[in-house]
């Protein structure tokens, strides 16, 4: 029998519950048993959440506190999230199914994110201007936001919200947290940490619930300065959309269609694996997901069956188990969206040469697992190609030169991440430069860091994340104008 643990949401430095007393149940993606629940917040937390923030960011306690100082929390943030990192990844394996190996090098990463951050803190510096006017000088002045509405997923929740916190607080911002409803418990814990730290109360607020009973309500309030969404272009139109009316500023880091492109030349082996990494890594439950595969036609048959001889030794199973190289999807709903996805492949006229159905071995249990699924013969306008399915199904798409290569890639609503695979160099940096993307990667996939600028285009959403800029995003700045002359003169006398 489990025991089910409430996990209530953290406003002001309080556990709280939801106003109304409901609770959303959370259930393990492995067993499919409920292990926890979550305050089923509404407007009204959504609304004092604000409030907290509002009153923390205007208090001397954290107004006041100078930019080292908001730095030297941070580093204590980290500190103490480093020496936890095994309990949030474990947390986070109950939420959503993932490896307990990737969660662990997820959460020993995150850490970094806060440092990175902290010493930034004091390096955010104004500027004296020049002017016609001799007499009067003017300088500029950084100056925090406000309340910012950090909004995360649940593929990774607390590596996401580093990407947002951590700027947002250097800068010297309030925070409203809300994770998803399927993975909130790593987020709500995690709040615990600042007030050891000993970040003033209401700096960092956590509320739990549906996105269209709190997440709304949040994103509508116009007390808030800011709202930065991580998650798919639906949800992001709706943030959008509502920001607008209030005319907060908004970042959004929405989904992928990612291409894999594999010229002759590239090392296929490593090419292969890069494959792998890109599809298959975290169930494909990745927004930078490879999910396509453009090969030359030259190397086609021999590339796709390196990768399928490769995949059938995936070892799906218990994702708490170190020997675990495939997790379950993390819901029920996204677990059926992937399966219909795969009929509609087929039905399209693609042939699938690897899985293509659920995982029902022993070593599957009750979890919603998929196979590693391969579709050849796909065309760019199948909508297996054009969609985003959130899981582990790559469509392998063939072509005979760089600019169809570059036709097909460029073909698409997302424009997030690509990866070219090839050994020659000029080769590398020309594509790049065609490639409609935020990232591209060479002889590599899937990397990412603190100090990397991180975003997209079209449908994959605006704003950047991480690196040296993504402070700058949560300052507005403040332009002073100071007159040296020891007279004013009177505009309605001439002279």
């Amino acid at each position: 029998m489990i025991k089910v643990l409430d996990y209530p949401m953290r406003i002001g430095g309080e556990a709280c519950p939801a106003a109304t007393g409901e609770w959303i149940d959370t259930a393990y993606p492995f067993t499919r048993k409920t292990w926890a629940r979550i305050p089923r917040g509404t407007a009204v937390d959504a609304a004092a959440a604000v409030g907290a923030a509002v009153q923390a960011f205007e208090r001397p306690d954290w107004a006041g506190l100078t930019p080292s100082a908001r730095g030297k929390l941070l580093h204590r943030l980290a500190d103490l999230f480093e020496a936890r990192a095994e309990e949030f990844a474990r947390l986070e394996v109950m939420d959503n199914g993932k490896r307990i190996t990737e969660m662990l090098g997820q959460m020993r990463r995150i850490p970094d994110w806060y440092r990175y951050f902290a010493g930034l803190a004091d390096k955010v510096e104004g500027a004296v201007l020049s002017n016609e006017n001799q007499a009067v000088l003017n300088i500029t002045r950084p100056a925090p936001l406000g309340v910012v509405v950090c909004i995360t997923p649940w593929n990774s929740p607390l590596l996401l919200a580093a990407y947002k916190l951590a700027p947002a607080l250097a800068a010297g911002c309030t925070v409203v947290l809300k994770p998803s409803e399927f993975t909130s418990v790593s987020s709500v814990v995690f709040a615990d940490l600042f007030a050891e730290a000993g970040f003033p109360p209401g700096v960092v607020n956590v509320v739990t619930g549906y996105g269209d009973e709190i997440g709304a309500a949040l994103v509508s309030d116009p007390r808030i300065a800011k709202v930065s969404f991580t998650g798919g272009d639906v949800g992001g139109r709706a943030v959008y959309k509502l920001a607008a009316e209030h005319f907060h500023e908004v970042a959004l880091e929405l989904g992928g269609k990612s291409p894999n492109i594999v010229f002759p030349d590239a090392d296929l082996d490593n090419a292969a694996n890069g494959v792998l990494a890109g599809i298959f890594a975290a169930t494909g439950q990745t927004c930078i997901a490879g999910s396509r595969l453009l090969v030359h036609r030259d190397i086609h048959d021999d590339l796709v069956e390196r990768i399928v001889s490769k995949s059938k030794g995936i070892r799906m199973g218990d994702p708490l188990d170190a020997a675990t190289q495939m997790a379950p999807v993390a819901t029920e709903a996204q677990y059926q969206k992937i399966l219909e996805y795969i009929d509609i492949a087929k039905a399209e006229g693609a042939t699938c040469v690897l899985g293509g159905k659920a995982g029902q071995g022993a070593e599957c249990g009750d979890g919603l697992f998929i196979e590693p699924t391969i579709f050849t013969g796909v065309t760019n306008d199948m909508r297996i190609a054009r969609e985003e399915v959130f899981g582990p199904i790559l469509s392998v798409i063939p072509f005979d030169s760089e600019d169809e290569a570059i036709t097909i890639a460029n073909d698409t609503d997302y424009g997030l991440a690509a990866g070219l695979w090839t050994q020659d160099l000029s080769r590398a940096v020309r594509l790049s430069e065609r490639l409609k993307t935020g990232t591209v990667w060479v002889n590599i996939y899937r990397a990412v860091s603190y100090t990397s600028p991180f975003g997209g285009i079209k449908q994959s959403g605006i704003g950047r994340e991480n690196g040296k800029k993504a402070i700058e995003e949560f300052f507005a700045p403040k332009s002073i104008w100071f007159n040296t002359a020891p007279t004013v003169a009177n505009p309605f006398e001439m002279t």
